[in-house]
């Protein structure tokens, strides 16, 4: 037993609670009071003991101390955090009130749950009253606002300034007796390091137009994603004498990490109260794939994980919560397609035969959730579920919207997530001196405005800024077409715009023209000013018979339209229609638009209304007879694009009908032209040229396939014309712009790319694209008795001549699978085989003859030019293809 040993064994003799001096201890095991003193001071260092203030000093074991402590057994199994915990230990044991400390490591390492741990471990040693306060103060919340800044941390004086009507209490003095721990500490600006250095050096401060000094014992933890060294001032962190580092995901063990899975696993099984089946490869694809948002996002991943686990198990999709690889989102599902090392260690931690890991509730090895808002996202989908239920939505509809909901629930933490690499790479693209000043220019705007500006504004701006003042250094001048109309239309967003100008001048020490202004203005006009510069929009109303008819299909459509847009008005069968008529005119006076209201209506008087609305109000009605989810959702789509009363009602009309509609440009058509990426933006070189680049860093793309075009959006019709003339020969892939533009492309801001929250989805795409640009080829290499070329432009011009008449359009997967299908069908039916029989194909010619003869009718081309058999069942297949699509996209 070693000296160390030995002292400690003999402190657990001592009675509870009593504490005893080293000389005393010293005379009982009859060594040297050095020896002691020395040992003792290292056990204090371990954490296994601490010492009073008083003398003279008296050492202690905590009660709770001879069990392992939660940070001991948190090292246990995450054996590279034993150095930050040794640290941790020290800072909160450091006499006599502790040291304070900063937190470092990457977004989601856990530098929050360290500094919640170091507030425990510090009542869990005595140090802490058990009801000391834990208070959290984000300073990213905080950055352009040094004034409430300071009024939070320190409190405010009646009086102090406008609005300040009565005696407010900082976070400082709320803190007293606890721990303060201000998280993103980068984010705090000069000012409020400065305002800190007081209070850190005495332990004083005033409250905000206060002269009283105040005291407050409080321990201040810190945390930043940067380096302190660069995001910090020198004479803050000259005050900040402890520094722990978390190290990230990538650089904890393989161990670590199926532990941290596993651990997140047991504790949703938990929340549920039910076992949790996770598949062997879903286990191997956590545990290798690029996760840069460390322990937060593998974390979140779990979880979200689970919650569409449970979803599918409540709405029958899946007999119990089970978690199968084939349902991994694709930046999780490449964690298989890692190096053999990764597979040697997959075998070495998991082996080869089990199947599924069973996470039972019952299993008590985890730490159980402590906080009943745990269980919000489960208890929400079975709330969910059960209204959309009772409503009597169809389970692919109730499945698509727990899909969205589910999704939402999690963009909070990746929101958080994303606004620091967003950060990073406007520092990479704009520098950080620019950037500090955008800052303050920002600050300026929102002040000015009384209102914060969107994320996506705010990079759109920044990268504007930043292009101003190259321009500016370089001698370069811009004219604004639209500047008067910019100053009428925008009085009160110009003035401030004048005001950004003239800082901008001082910055750069050069004059700059009215012009520039004019395009900051358009920066700071608030959609709903420009909305309303718009024509209203058609309003959508639907009113079918039954309890909640109506209703439930407009509850349908605003779910996954993503908007407040269509109106329902149930009529109960014992209702009268006249009541409901008077329900329909209440609901015009109070939805008032003069673009007018399409009725989808279901049967009886219920056609009738339109006239009577129409002469009431003196406003265009149409009333179409059907009143479906599909015809909803169309009149809904329609409308939000801004499209009046008669091209939506005629859209309408074409949901069902296939009548002959011109022919867009086919593949074939433009198969051998470059696939098109728009980037835009006000001037067409600010932002979009800076997203064209970074598109071009963080995007694999064949050059001889796609091309980035940087184009300018200041006149929006012009941008809009520009596209569409682009469109008939070319094919836009996705634009990334400042603005929104009402156009059926894919769409993307600014903010989004530079924060690569959408760069996974973008390149996925392009990968799409890639194959169809190449689907010639594919076929070309692996069909032996055709001429593939030949082949795709004939099946291609088929699938065009169903998409016309059928008023849809197949997604690139969609697309390259039926090429796949019927290529391979033609190949083999060309040799003679028999195509796979179809089960029940009678039957499911008769209950689908209308799509059946539209399929049978373009595919006989096909047949007669290859001098094959014509195949029923294979037509029943193709079919059966477009009926799965058009109901998956309804």
């Amino acid at each position: 037993m070693t000296k160390k040993e030995y002292i400690y064994n003999k402190l657990l003799d001592l009675p509870s609670g009593k504490g005893i001096d080293a000389q005393s201890l010293a005379d009982m095991l009859n060594m040297t009071r050095a020896n002691v003193s020395h040992e003792l001071n290292n056990l204090c260092k371990d954490g296994k003991v601490f010492k009073g203030s008083g003398r003279p000093v008296l050492f202690y074991v905590s009660n709770t101390n001879i069990n392992k402590s939660k940070l001991d057994a948190l090292i246990t199994n995450n054996i590279s955090l034993k150095q930050a915990v040794e640290q941790l230990k020290a800072a909160i044991l450091y006499p006599p009130n502790g040291m304070n400390c900063l937190i470092l490591g990457a977004t989601g390492v856990g530098k929050s749950m360290f500094a919640s741990l170091m507030h425990e471990y510090a009542i869990e040693m005595g140090i802490k009253d058990k009801k000391s306060p834990f208070i959290v103060f984000n300073c990213a919340d905080y950055t352009n606002n040094p004034q409430l800044l300071t009024s939070q941390l320190f409190g405010v004086k009646k009086g102090a300034y406008t609005g300040a009507d009565a005696d407010k209490i900082g976070l400082i003095e709320k803190a007293n007796g606890g721990i303060l721990f201000l998280d993103e500490v980068h984010r705090l600006p000069p000012e409020g390091q400065e305002a800190l250095f007081t209070f850190l050096d005495k332990g004083t401060f005033r409250r905000m137009g206060d002269d009283e000094i105040r005291k407050s014992n409080v321990l201040i933890i810190s945390a930043t994603t940067e380096n302190p060294n660069s995001a910090l001032l020198k004479t803050f962190t000259r005050r900040i004498p402890m520094l722990i580092t978390i190290p990230s995901l990538s650089e904890r063990t393989l161990e670590e990490r199926l532990y941290l899975i596993k651990t997140f696993f047991k504790n949703e099984s938990k929340k549920l109260n039910r076992n949790i089946s996770v598949s062997l490869n879903t286990m191997r694809a956590l545990l290798s794939y690029n996760c840069p948002n460390n322990v937060g996002q593998l974390k979140s991943d779990v979880q979200l994980l689970c919650a569409r686990a449970y979803s599918e198990f409540l709405t029958n999709t899946k007999s119990d919560v089970r978690i199968n690889s084939s349902s991994l989102p694709l930046y999780i599902k490449e964690g298989l397609y890692k190096e053999k090392e990764h597979r040697i260690l997959w075998n070495k931690l998991m082996g080869e035969e089990i199947e599924f890991f069973k996470f039972s509730s019952k299993d008590d090895s985890s730490e159980k959730p402590n906080n009943k808002a745990n269980n919000t996202i489960y208890e929400f989908i079975e709330q969910k579920l059960e209204k959309l239920k009772y409503k009597g939505i169809s389970d692919i509809d109730i499945e698509n919207i727990l899909e969205k909901d589910i999704t939402k629930y999690f963009t909070k933490y990746i929101s958080r997530v994303s606004e620091e690499i967003n950060r990073k790479n406007l520092l990479n693209i704009i520098g950080e001196e620019n950037l500090n000043f955008i800052d303050k220019a920002v600050y300026q705007i929102v002040t000015s405005l009384k209102r914060n500006i969107s994320n996506n504004i705010y990079t759109a701006l920044a990268l504007h800024i930043n292009t101003l003042i190259t321009r500016i250094y370089s001698n370069k001048t811009i004219v604004n077409p639209e500047l008067n109309k910019i100053k009428n239309l925008y009085p009160s967003e110009y003035s401030i715009a004048l005001n950004i100008k003239k800082q901008i001048e001082e910055y750069v020490h050069h004059l700059i023209p009215d012009d520039e202004a004019g395009y900051l203005t358009l920066f700071l006009v608030n959609d709903d000013k420009v909305s309303k510069k718009i024509k209203d929009k058609v309003n959508i109303i639907i009113i079918a018979h039954g309890k909640s008819t109506a209703t439930s299909i407009a509850e349908v459509a605003n779910d996954l339209l993503e908007e407040n847009s269509v109106i329902g008005i149930d009529c109960p069968l014992d209702v009268n229609p006249s009541v409901v008529l008077e329900k329909l005119k209440t609901t015009v006076k109070n939805n008032f638009t003069t673009s007018g209201y399409i009725l989808l209506v279901d049967m009886g008087s219920l056609t009738t209304f339109g006239e009577i609305i129409e002469s009431e109000f003196k406003i265009p009605v149409k009333v179409y007879p059907l009143a479906s989810t599909l015809h909803a959702i169309e009149a809904a789509r329609k409308s939000l694009l801004g499209l009046s009363i008669d091209e939506i009602y005629s859209d309408i009309l074409s949901v069902n009908s296939y009548e002959h509609m011109e022919t867009p440009a086919s593949y074939s058509n433009v198969k051998n032209k470059k696939s098109i990426i728009i980037t835009a933006c006000l001037t067409g070189e600010g932002g979009s040229l800076a997203i064209k680049n970074f598109l071009k860093s963080n995007l694999k793309y064949d050059k001889d396939l796609f091309e980035i075009m940087s184009l300018n959006c200041l006149d929006k019709n012009h941008f809009k014309n520009q596209l569409i003339k682009l469109q008939k020969d070319r094919e836009i892939l996705f634009i990334v712009s400042s603005f929104p533009i009402d156009l059926n492309i894919k769409q993307y801001n600014m903010h989004d790319v530079l924060c690569m929250k959408v760069m996974d989805e973008l390149q996925q795409l392009i990968d799409t694209k890639s194959v169809v640009q190449k689907m010639s080829s594919i076929l070309k290499e692996n069909i032996d008795n055709l001429d593939g070329n030949e082949l795709y432009v004939d099946i291609t011009q088929f699938i065009n001549s169903i998409e016309n008449k059928l008023k849809i359009k197949l997604d690139d997967d969609s697309f390259i699978g039926l090429i796949l299908h019927i290529a391979f069908s033609i190949s083999r039916l060309k040799k003679g085989q028999e195509a796979v029989e179809y089960p029940d194909k009678e039957e499911f010619i008769e209950n689908n003859k209308v799509l059946y003869n539209i399929i049978k009718e373009n595919y006989l081309f096909l047949y007669n030019k290859y001098y094959i058999k014509i195949s029923e069942s294979e037509l029943c297949y193709i079919t059966d293809f477009f009926l799965e699509f058009m109901n998956n996209t309804k």
